[in-house]
């Protein structure tokens, strides 16, 4: 199933009006906007993929809405799903958008893939 492109483009408004420099790159199924060479936020299907402080990871999952993101088969602790119940008023999104901007300078990149020569 193809990503919910309604729900990626009120992401890149978002990111337009806050001046936030980003890119679009297709992963995991979905689409991530990448900021600073990091993944900052996603979209997977009808779900919002959130990279936020794992210091406030617990305490997110147990608001409306949002769930451990799991691909693995283990929750990944610092990145979240949000689901329509959090996502559908500008606002709720806008204010879990922030929490992963506010994350993202201080989450480390992930490793470049060395290119043999």
């Amino acid at each position: 199933m193809p990503y919910n492109e309604f729900l990626s483009d009120r992401i890149a408004q978002f990111l337009k009006e806050q001046h936030v420099a980003f890119y679009e790159k297709k992963m995991f199924g979905g689409l991530c906007f990448m900021v600073d060479e990091k993944m900052c936020v996603g979209v997977n299907r009808d779900e919002v993929m959130l990279r936020i402080n794992p210091e406030i990871y617990e305490e997110s999952l147990t608001k409306k809405g949002c769930k451990e993101m799991n691909f693995t088969g283990r929750p990944m602790k610092g990145f979240v799903f949000l689901t329509d119940e959090a996502t559908d008023l500008d606002e709720d999104l806008h204010a879990w958008l922030t929490l992963a901007l506010e994350y993202n300078p201080l989450a480390k990149s992930s490793k470049k893939k060395k290119t043999s020569q």
